[in-house]
Parts: structure tokens; C-alpha cells; sequence
């Protein structure tokens, strides 16, 4: 890739993408893990130089839990087209103690129970810790929240339960559904205006757990953030294999999605499916010689989330 910091040197690859609120601005970056030197991010704004080539396969990226990286002890090859760049073992090590998974119930830290908007409709609920300060809806690509309240872990997972039970929110959905919202966006008026009247009719719901912290009506737009104005409609899909390059520059990133301008139009590269991938710096001007899908089905079943 070119002007990064990982994707020339030998060790080190490409682990996903990774968004940060930690500045005056979310930004996001892809993520380099190397075994001997850690981890480095190369940001992703708008404009910048996107050019590699993948090496000769993809590997397991391993566990990477409480701030700290576990290497995949085999390096296992994981598929070119799958979702997950973890091997199976890797999978279940993760999923172990893990709040996404549910299989954790005594983290003492404080949880956000939000309010996600995709597409007409299509709202989620979800939870997030509190100090990842919006984080994961940026990874999930939600165009729009609303936070509903703050509390514990088990009363943030109760109220997730009563919004799913008795208002039939879900708390996930296929990933497709929310890349086809994007072009165009619904305007930030009209998205509000759907959150905040679920969200009043989630607070007037009996079975609120009283430890649950409620929170005003406040939406939240991605917009500035994503870059939609530059997405276009239907860009062609990367699909990567080995000794394949993609070059253009970044136009645009919403959630795992990075968009690509080349000279032959507008490319959307899932850095899902690049995780895992050794990748080589390349000419900006060289030639993209990855396959390029027309269609937006996704090669396999996608992931919810």
C-alpha cells in the first residue's frame, strides 16, 4: 500500500480497519500487526494513495482481547472470501468472553444501549461501552443513533431484550441492507425524525431496568464523518485473491467500507476481507488487476451485525 507504514515492510499484515474517536474528528485507519513489533495504523482520509498488492495468502489474524494481540498459534489460512479473518479455534477463543457474543456478565464498566438507523425502517437496537464514546456504531456503519441510556452491563442487555420483545427492534440484520442505503442517504431530518419516535416509545416501555440511566433525545449523523457525498452508486466490488493489486485513492469509508476512486470509476474494498493479507506497497497509477463484482451480493452469506 503505498505511503503506510506496514504494508511494504516484511511480518507485518493487514488486520482490518479500525475506527478512533479519540480526536476532534472520527477518523478511521487500517490496522498492522507485525509478531516481534506490535501495531500501527495508517489513517484513511479522504484523497490519500490506497495502492497494494496481496501477497500468497491470507492468515488467521488471531485474538486480540483487552487492548493486547494473541498471535494464531498455527498462522492458519483462512478463505479469500470469508467475512471473519479468524480461523476456527481463533473464532472460539474470541467468542469465549466476549460481550458481543454474550459469554461475559462481569465487566464492572459502564454500557450504552443506542439506537442505530441504516435505511427506512431499518433501526437497531445495540449496546457498546460506555467509553468507546460511539465507536462501534461508526464500525457498524450506522448512519444515525440516538443513545437511550446508560447503565451496568445486565440492565444495558435487559433493556436491549425489552426493545426486542416488545417492540420488535432487532438487534442485528445483513450487513448488505445497510451498504444499499448510502446512495442515496435519507436526509438527516427524515432519519431523526424515525429515531426519535421509537425512542420515545422505548422509554415509555414498563420494563426499563431502573439502574438504567435515560438519556434525551440527541441524534448523532455520520455523514461528515463517511463522506457520503463522495460514495456513488453501485461501485464495483473487490474481490481479492493472491498476487493481485488495487490502486486508486481513498474516496470515502463508512464502517468497514472503503471507497476507492480509479480511473476505471469507483471500487468498494471490505476491509473485512482484507484482514488477514500481507500486502505490498504498489504504484498509485498502476493498474488494478483485482476481480471486480458488479453485483452487491456478497460472494457468501454475509455476517450480521
Amino acid at each position: 500500500m503505498a505511503d503506510t507504514e506496514g504494508g511494504s515492510r516484511a511480518g507485518w499484515r493487514c488486520a482490518g480497519l479500525r475506527w478512533s474517536t479519540a480526536g476532534a474528528a472520527p477518523e478511521p485507519a487500517l490496522v498492522w500487526r507485525h509478531p516481534a513489533h506490535g501495531e500501527r495504523l495508517s489513517p484513511l482520509p479522504p484523497g490519500r494513495p490506497l495502492a497494494f498488492t496481496t501477497g500468497d495468502g491470507r492468515h488467521c489474524v488471531g485474538v486480540r482481547r483487552g487492548g493486547r494481540h494473541t498471535p494464531c498459534p498455527d498462522a492458519a489460512a483462512v478463505p479469500e472470501t470469508a467475512v471473519s479473518a479468524q480461523c476456527p479455534q481463533c473464532a472460539r477463543l474470541d467468542r469465549s468472553r466476549s460481550v458481543a457474543a454474550d459469554t461475559i456478565a462481569d465487566d464492572p464498566r459502564p454500557y450504552d444501549v443506542y439506537l442505530a438507523w441504516f435505511a427506512p425502517g431499518l433501526i437497531k437496537v445495540g449496546i457498546t461501552a460506555a467509553e468507546r464514546n460511539g465507536a462501534r456504531l461508526l464500525e457498524q456503519a450506522a448512519l444515525s443513533y440516538a443513545l437511550l441510556g446508560r447503565g451496568p452491563l445486565m440492565a444495558a442487555r435487559r433493556s436491549e431484550a425489552v426493545l426486542g420483545a416488545a417492540l420488535a427492534v432487532p438487534d442485528r440484520f445483513p450487513y448488505a441492507a445497510k451498504r444499499a442505503a448510502r446512495h442515496p442517504a435519507a436526509p438527516p431530518a427524515d432519519r431523526a425524525a424515525e429515531l426519535a419516535e421509537l425512542h420515545e416509545r422505548a422509554l415509555g416501555l414498563p420494563g426499563l431496568p431502573e439502574s438504567l440511566a435515560v438519556r434525551d433525545f440527541a441524534p448523532v449523523h455520520h455523514d461528515a464523518a463517511f463522506h457520503l457525498g463522495r460514495v456513488r452508486p453501485s461501485p464495483g466490488t473487490v474481490a481479492l485473491a493472491p498476487g493481485r493489486t488495487v490502486a486508486g485513492r481513498v474516496a470515502a469509508v463508512a464502517g468497514p467500507d472503503v471507497y476507492v476512486d480509479t480511473p476505471g470509476g469507483q471500487l468498494l474494498l471490505d476491509a473485512r476481507h482484507l484482514a488477514g493479507w500481507a500486502l505490498t506497497a504498489a504504484a498509485p497509477d498502476a493498474t488494478t488487476t483485482a476481480s471486480i463484482r458488479t453485483a452487491a451480493r456478497p460472494a457468501e452469506p454475509d455476517a450480521l451485525f
